[in-house]
């Protein structure tokens, strides 16, 4: 008992400079069930020559104690491609683990949970892609990074919710198709030219977000600011003050620098962004992804540990969806 108790004290010193910063955020009694978990990962890594890439959408502990790479899908995927480690580790969803291995085919990337899914991956099929080029001939389709490989291989171009207005007008054509996100399709439109076919697949988390929500949030909270993700309904989008993919967010609340802030998106983003702006209020709509919750420090911990759950594309469908994945990068 004594040297469980000296274990844990002994990781929580060597992590005190990490807990610095999120210590407005998770507790000291929470910090000691992490801290033991954060050390020994902070070992793997340098054993294994890996990296851990977490999405923003990841809890402060993964976020701030053991990830390397941080950022909303876009940013991942440009990271990803040719990274110097043996080992990646996708603290994210199913598709982002393999977009990384899409873009470092010779490398091992471990999933820590392989039933970290998506629910706008789930809303869309090869069949169902193949179905709409066969409706509409001749028109490129665009779809988002929240995609299996699958899906990605029977498309043209990918683009994420930073990129895709530019994915869109990049193609040089009158009109596209763009898949799975309606919402964000729908959003996008009303900024470009260029007319969108649209899919019906909704993300799970902010499909949940309302226009009257918003409205009774701005009564409570006078002068409050409020940050839409583009995966949001239209209309929701329409009563914020500003909208944009998740680095867009937090790059509009550090210029903006608002008193008080509401982030539409998933919940532990607000968690990451206030370690950095202690002084601003976060009022957090708290939506939590279900998938993205399944990734835990211990998890992350056993699969670097044992070198398990390793991700693999089937060599007919990873070309494809590579150059998909290539061309979206292409675009500057």
């Amino acid at each position: 008992m004594a040297t469980g108790f000296s274990s844990v004290r002994a990781a929580i010193e060597a992590t005190a400079p990490t807990y610095e910063r999120v210590k407005k955020i998770i507790p000291p009694e929470e910090w000691a069930g992490f801290a033991e978990d954060i050390v020994a990962i902070q070992r793997l890594k340098k054993e294994r020559n890996a990296l851990i890439l977490a999405h923003n959408y990841m809890t402060p502990e993964i976020y701030h104690g053991v990830a390397d790479i941080t950022g909303d899908s876009l940013a991942l995927a440009r990271k990803a491609a040719g990274l110097e480690a043996d080992v990646i580790v996708m603290a994210g969803v199913h598709f982002m683990a393999e977009t990384a291995k899409l873009l470092n085919p010779s490398r091992t990337v471990l999933m820590p949970d392989m039933e970290a899914g998506c629910s706008l991956a789930e809303s869309i099929t090869p069949e169902d892609v193949r179905g709409l080029k066969a409706k509409y001939p001749d028109i490129p389709v665009v779809t988002y990074v929240n995609t299996s490989a699958a899906v990605k291989a029977e498309c043209d171009i990918c683009c994420t919710s930073g990129n895709a207005k530019k994915i869109v007008e990049s193609l040089g054509v009158p009109e596209v198709i763009m898949v799975p996100d309606e919402f964000l399709a729908q959003n996008v439109a009303k900024e470009t030219n260029v007319k969108i076919i649209t899919w019906h697949g909704h993300c799970e988390v902010h499909e949940r977000f309302s226009p009257q929500e918003v409205r009774d949030y701005r009564t409570q909270h006078p002068n409050i600011a409020v940050v839409a993700h583009p995966e949001c309904p239209p209309d929701v989008v329409a009563e914020a003050d500003f909208s944009g993919s998740t680095v867009k967010m937090s790059e509009w609340v550090a210029s903006h620098h608002p008193a008080k802030v509401m982030l539409l998106t998933e919940c532990s983003m607000s968690d990451n962004v206030a370690v950095d702006h202690p002084d601003i209020d976060f009022v957090r709509p708290c939506q939590l992804c279900p998938y993205m919750k399944k990734i835990t420090l211990k998890k992350i911990r056993a699969s670097l540990e044992n070198m398990t759950q390793a991700v693999t594309i089937p060599e007919d469908i990873a070309p494809h969806a590579r150059l998909a994945v290539e061309r979206m990068i292409a675009v500057k």
